[in-house]
């Protein structure tokens, strides 16, 4: 088989997921973590991206399909390598499948790969990142994934030792939607050490602005804050770095800097009224704490200002 290539599986083969028992081990008092952002490809997207239009048909016309692709921008599909001091290497979303960079029909099949104009080089892929930055792919102890569309859950086969974790909602709706939702169960239904998020649970607490909040490691170093809307179980990641200083990670609850500022609410969503809320949820934090740095999930204007390391 072709490094890189999507494998049949056979029905016993897909993963068999367990209720998530927090701390994860590895936390440690005070820790700090530091952070590497990685672009693992861009999408053409339509100039309404960010926007929905008003009035009626407003996501019919957002999408876009009369407006010359000449128009449309290219956004970065990002993903977060996180070096925490006790528990190891660990990867927040995965970004894209490395056999999108020689068959884009590989990682997203052949109806994704007709409707979804994705760029992806093969050095851009997380591990080929990774091994860049001398961390060994090998060595990611866990991955956090805010969701499991393809585009941030696409090369999860590469970490096959690692324990992901994930909202047990996202994981249902993953299990039971299609390409159309954004979801290709082939991409992530591995037989991997698979975690499920209870955010209903009886000893879920807050944290700040946010309603529903995870601590990953005990140590209030890895924050993972319930923000559906986008998709039915979504979740941002706040990361503390040194200097007592956040970085929030809004992965698609916010797609730019411009959507929280803006209130902007974007064509695709899962359930509106949730984005809403989820999207105050995070613009109150901000204004709380208004130093706090921020990455958005496609965010073209503001991925340049991204900084190779944030600690």
């Amino acid at each position: 088989m072709r490094p890189g290539r999507l494998a049949c599986r056979a029905v016993s083969e897909a993963a068999d997921p367990r209720p998530a028992q927090l701390p994860l081990p590895g936390g440690r008092p005070g820790a700090t973590v530091r952070v590497h952002p990685m672009r693992t490809g861009t999408i053409r997207a339509m100039p309404r991206f960010l926007q929905r239009p008003g009035g009626p048909l407003g996501t019919l016309r957002g999408l876009g399909l009369l407006t010359p692709r000449s128009r449309w921008t290219d956004v970065p599909i990002p993903a977060f390598a996180v070096e925490h001091p006790g528990a190891g290497l660990l990867m927040v979303d995965t970004g894209l499948h490395p056999a999108i960079a020689d068959d884009p029909r590989e990682g997203l099949g052949r109806l994704g790969a007709l409707a979804l104009n994705v760029t992806m080089r093969p050095e851009w892929a997380a591990p080929v990142q990774l091994r860049g930055l001398e961390l060994d792919p090998a060595a990611v102890r866990a991955v956090v994934m805010t969701h499991l569309h393809y585009d941030h859950a696409g090369a999860v086969a590469e970490f096959p030792q690692a324990t992901f974790v994930v909202d047990g909602v996202e994981w249902a709706a993953a299990r039971s939607g299609g390409m159309r939702h954004g979801y290709r169960r082939a991409l992530f239904d591995h037989p991997f050490d698979w975690r499920l998020l209870d955010f209903d649970a009886q000893e879920v607490g807050s944290h700040v602005t946010f309603g529903r909040a995870l601590d990953l490691f005990g140590d209030g170093s890895v924050r993972l804050l319930s923000t559906p809307g986008h998709s039915a179980g979504h979740l941002s990641v706040l990361l503390r770095l040194g200097g007592d200083r956040g970085l929030l990670l809004t992965a698609d609850a916010a797609y730019a800097r411009r959507t929280i500022a803006e209130d902007l609410v974007p064509v695709f969503m899962d359930d509106e009224h949730r984005y809403r809320r989820s999207l105050g949820e995070i613009r109150r934090y901000l204004e709380q704490f208004p130093d706090t740095e921020v990455v958005c999930g496609h965010d073209a204007e503001g991925w340049p200002a991204v900084r190779d390391l944030y600690a």
